[in-house]
């Protein structure tokens, strides 16, 4: 790439960002109403992001061959547990990967 080709992605990555972060204030602004379906998809879209990222993790694990899925299951187990405990999604996140890039390292 060249300079001016560098600048001009840059230039357009930086455009991207302000307009994505400063559009929705734009079009909602404080003192007006959040349309109702706005605010569905606000209530609906994070947990059908997690269902959707749990099917994707979990689309190439087969039970008959390797490890047999058991170092999922204990991660997925352990993250139901630390969310139904602490009801941190980041911690639960963070302590299932962690548990099962240690049990895929180290045990199995």
């Amino acid at each position: 790439m060249t300079l001016t080709q560098q600048i001009i992605t840059v230039a357009m990555v930086v455009l991207g960002t302000a307009v994505t972060r400063f559009l929705p204030f734009l079009i909602f602004p404080a003192g007006k109403q959040t349309p109702k379906y706005v605010q569905y998809l606000g209530k609906v879209l994070p947990a059908a992001v997690f269902g959707l990222l749990v099917i994707y993790c979990l689309k190439d694990v087969s039970i008959l061959t390797g490890s047999h899925g058991i170092p999922e299951l204990i991660a997925i187990l352990l993250v139901i547990m630390l969310h139904v405990w602490k009801r941190q999604m980041l911690l639960s996140i963070a302590g299932g990967t962690v548990c099962y890039m240690l049990l895929v390292q180290v045990v199995f």
